[in-house]
This record gives structure tokens, C-alpha cells and sequence, in this order.
């Protein structure tokens, strides 16, 4: 005798499902997408519906397959076409995701926050910016808590405002060039000393007056619209401008942020680094500047051509000191930050990097 085998009929399973929930007139309704792919979809890069929805049903629970009720659909959408029902929820709703990716969205976007901070801000006394882990300690002071909703340009000026209550921290000027006809200086010039701009240069050209000033950024849109009403013109040569020069950043800026901290924070952090840690310091220096003075001598000699690392963006010597280059802490520690797309630092600034990421391990680790 013959056993037939006994097959389900029509059941498809999901797999690799991203659900996005809904709350509507007191009731849950959720849609299985596919990972990935609903980000894509509200930034407007995936255009298939296909791609991003694994079924166009929804549910109430997808993890246990119970599907929504008809009368449901439409006492809360006023609708039971399944489509545009998850359409609705497609751009409303909610996307669950677990534990871990949470987190790590939170770190990763916390970083590109202080990157932000750190390129619209600089030391009011030393005119030059901080470092990244600098940033990063004053938003852990300030108990800062990323917010998934909002963009990170906007919470980074959110920052920036806080941090300025407390540290001495400012706005990097922005540097601008107008154009305005000669009979317009005089209510122009007294509008850029009350702005407290700075002027860097002037330039007459004919009836044409040309100027180069720096000015807080908060300052552009009202200068704009003086320089539209005057019939000149406004040109950006520059977002955010530092010091020129060396770019040198010692724990002197550590210490100046210390100062203004709470007591009990600025007694916490630890005053001395580890001997074994200074030491290591030390003779990272010590072969940074003997690389240094072997390459400036070949380039008075003329003899060697310097090579450049791509990396620090620096020449670091012959042949062989460009090999041992590789080896070095300086390129190591840049490699890194080339990995998390930061800019690289110059020998000074890699040591104080390294000296504050040191101090910063005895912190207590900041919690989202």
C-alpha cells in the first residue's frame, strides 16, 4: 500500500526579514521587508517596491505569521488594498532592529557627529581645532545622546551649542568675499564692525569694491541679504578657517578643557600617564624627529628624492625610511582613522592622540 506525502500548499517562508511596524487606531500592523532595504527606500535610492517588501500582506505579527484582520485595514486605513496599506507603513512606520545594530548605528553615528563638531569649532585662545577624542570626551561630559530621528549636522550644532555654555570652545569663522559698488562701503563697513568681522583684505576695482572678511557663521544669511539689497555680490572662499601654520596640538588644550570641567570630573581624570605609556611616547618622538631631521638633510644635500605616504600625507625620506614609515605608530594610527574616512594627523598631532587616547581608557566608558 502506497503513503502519499503530505505537502503544504502555498506556505512561503521568510527569511532575512526587517519588519517596520505601524500603530494605528489602537491596533499593530506590520510588513516583512527585506534588510537594507527600507533606508534605501525612504532616501529615494531603491525605487522597486519588489525589492524592498518580501510580501505585500500585512500583518499583525509577522514573527508568528497572524495576518490583519480585513475589517481592521479598513476601520484604520479606510482601505483593504494591501499595497498601499503597506505603502503607509513603508514611510511611517517604525523599523525594528535588534540590540547589536542599534548600538552600533548609535556609535557610528555619535562618530560622524564629532567629526562634524570638530570641523565647525576651534580653540578660541590657540585659534585651531581639537582633536576627535577631545570632542568625544566633552559630549560624554555633557551626557550626550544621539537621537536616530535627526540628522547629524543638526545635532552636531546642537552640540556645539551646549559645549559652549560650559567649554571654551567657538564657531570656526567662515572667510567670504564681497562685492559691492563704492557708493555702498560706508553702510557696508559699518555693518561688518557690527558683526565684529574681520577684514582681511580690500580690493577696488573701477566703481567696484572687493573685500575679504571672516565672520561667525550664524552672521551669512543677514550678510546675504545685505549684500542682494546693495546689488553686489557674495562669494564662500572658505567654510570653516583655522590658524595657518603647523598644526600643533599639545595637552595644553586638555588641560585648558579640564579647568572649566566640574570638580569631580576634572579630578577624576587622571593627572599622569602610565610610565610604560610615556615612555613609548618618548620614543615614538624621538624616531619621529630623527626622520624628520635625516629627511630635511637629503633635501639640503640634494642627493635622495623624498618619498610621500599617501596615507599622512607627508614626505618621510629615501627608500628605506619610506619602508620603515610603514612600520612606524604614526602611519599605524593614521591607517586607522583612514579607515573611519578622518583626516590624518602630522607627527605632533598623532602624539597628543595617542597621549589622550591613553587618558581617555581610564574614563568611564560612555553608555548609550
Amino acid at each position: 500500500m502506497s503513503k502519499t506525502l503530505v505537502q503544504p500548499i502555498g506556505q512561503k517562508r521568510l527569511t532575512n526579514v526587517a519588519v517596520v511596524r505601524l500603530k494605528k487606531h489602537g491596533l499593530r500592523f506590520e510588513i516583512a521587508c527585506y534588510k537594507n532595504k527600507v533606508l534605501s527606500w525612504r532616501s529615494r535610492v531603491e525605487k522597486d517596491l519588489d525589492e524592498v517588501l518580501q510580501s505585500h500582506t500585512v500583518y499583525a505579527n509577522v514573527s508568528k505569521g497572524v495576518l490583519a484582520k480585513t475589517k481592521d485595514l479598513v476601520a484604520a486605513f479606510g482601505t483593504d488594498d494591501q499595497t498601499n496599506i503597506c505603502l503607509e507603513i513603508l514611510e511611517k512606520g517604525e523599523l525594528q532592529i535588534a540590540g547589536k545594530e542599534r548600538e552600533s548605528q548609535f556609535s557610528s553615528q555619535f562618530r560622524d557627529i564629532a567629526t562634524i563638531v570638530m570641523q565647525k569649532t576651534i580653540n578660541p585662545e590657540t585659534q585651531r581645532p581639537y582633536t576627535i577624542s577631545m570632542i568625544e570626551r566633552l559630549m560624554h561630559e555633557i551626557h550626550f545622546a544621539v537621537d536616530p530621528h535627526n540628522s547629524s549636522k543638526k545635532q552636531a550644532l546642537e552640540v556645539i551649542r551646549e559645549l559652549q555654555k560650559n567649554f571654551p570652545i567657538k564657531r570656526s569663522p567662515m572667510r567670504l568675499r564681497i562685492t559691492v559698488p563704492g557708493q555702498n562701503l560706508h553702510s557696508l563697513s559699518e555693518k561688518l564692525n557690527e558683526w565684529s568681522a574681520t577684514i582681511v583684505s580690500k580690493e577696488e576695482s573701477g566703481s567696484q569694491l572687493s573685500i575679504i572678511c571672516e565672520m561667525e557663521p550664524g552672521i551669512f544669511r543677514e550678510c546675504d541679504a545685505l549684500v542682494r539689497n546693495s546689488q553686489g555680490r557674495l562669494e564662500i572662499l572658505a567654510v570653516s578657517v583655522h590658524a595657518e601654520g603647523d598644526t600643533q596640538v599639545d595637552l595644553y588644550d586638555d588641560e585648558d578643557i579640564a579647568s572649566h570641567l566640574p570638580k569631580e570630573s576634572a579630578d577624576s581624570a587622571p593627572s599622569n600617564l602610565p610610565q610604560k605609556s610615556t615612555d613609548s611616547v618618548l620614543q615614538l618622538s624621538e624616531k619621529m624627529q630623527k626622520q624628520t631631521i635625516s629627511s630635511g638633510n637629503e633635501n639640503a644635500e640634494g642627493e635622495v628624492k623624498q618619498q610621500k605616504c599617501s596615507t599622512c600625507k607627508a614626505f618621510v625620506g629615501d627608500s628605506k625610511q619610506y619602508r620603515d614609515h610603514f612600520k612606524s605608530e604614526w602611519h599605524k594610527h593614521n591607517l586607522k582613522r583612514k579607515t573611519r574616512q578622518l583626516p590624518p594627523l602630522t607627527a605632533e598631532e598623532c602624539l597628543a592622540d595617542m597621549e589622550m587616547s591613553d587618558s581617555k581608557s581610564d574614563l568611564q566608558d560612555y553608555s548609550f
